[in-house]
């Protein structure tokens, strides 16, 4: 079964709807690609879809091993190189609540992170900068 279909609305503008949900969204090319900007770009969603793989993957590992997380949160920088214009870096940078997590505990939400699908499907030329705040 197919897992989405993207429409092209004109104006460098897209809409993808998830089949099986119905969920939809709205993509735009960048400000600096001749875009409005005004949704996200594509490369923004790959960027954020490995900061969103890399909480899931957080959070399938801690049910496994009794983990108690709180409250996590994760800022994504994408970085963008030009010829060819391609992402260069992502940063993910993970915020904890203050749950107090023991050192094997952190080791254990580090490696989840980094072996996340979509972490492991990225072209090792692009930069994943990941930071633990915890």
């Amino acid at each position: 079964m197919s897992t989405s279909k993207i429409k092209y609305l004109g104006n460098l503008r897209t809409s993808a709807a998830h089949l099986k949900s119905g969920n939809e969204i709205i993509t735009d090319a960048p400000v600096d690609n001749n875009g409005k900007g005004e949704a996200f770009s594509p490369t923004d969603l790959v960027a954020t879809a490995l900061g969103s793989c890399m909480l899931t993957i957080i959070g399938i590992s801690a049910n496994k091993h009794n983990i108690f997380l709180g409250e996590i949160s994760v800022q994504i920088t994408k970085i963008m190189q030009s010829g060819p214009r391609k992402i260069k870096e992502i940063h993910v940078d993970f915020e904890f609540d203050g749950t107090n997590y023991t050192d094997k505990e952190k080791l254990i939400i580090k490696k989840a992170a980094e072996t996340c699908p979509v972490a492991l499907s990225l072209d090792k030329n692009v930069t994943q900068k990941l930071s633990f705040n915890f």
